[in-house]
């Protein structure tokens, strides 16, 4: 069965794996997947991430999730934003601020995947991916 939207799958695999307190999550191997990914790992949302592939089944991404002293994750929540069904896109004075700064913004914009901050500071709009706070 093929899957229609691959990020809000990754973002669900990653919401259930923190609701159970999974150390690791396998999610499907693409390259916006590797991309939020990469930034989850550059914000101090996740611990680590490798490609992991085996001969039957396809490659896929395999995610350390990060969890502080107390046993509580450091993600509390991820949003998808812009759904196959409905786009949504900003230019450069409304890319939004999730929880005031405190949540990242991850846009797709003509520089590559990057948070909403770097989209600011590289004077570029885009698509507004998800949020994770």
């Amino acid at each position: 069965m093929a899957i229609m939207d691959p990020i809000a799958d990754m973002l669900t695999r990653i919401r259930n794996a923190v609701m159970v307190q999974k150390q690791d999550v396998l999610v499907p191997f693409s390259n916006p997947n590797l991309g939020i990914i990469d930034i989850f790992q550059s914000e101090g949302f996740i611990k680590a991430h490798k490609i992991v592939s085996s001969e039957k089944a396809k490659k896929s991404i395999e995610v350390s999730l990060n969890y502080d002293e107390e046993g509580k994750s450091v993600i509390k929540g991820l949003k998808r934003v812009s759904k196959p069904g409905l786009r949504v896109y900003v230019k450069k004075g409304e890319i939004p601020r999730y929880y005031g700064g405190i949540g990242v913004t991850i846009m797709s914009t003509p520089n590559g995947i990057v948070t909403g901050g770097k989209a600011w500071r590289d004077n570029s709009g885009g698509e507004v991916l998800c949020y994770v706070w």
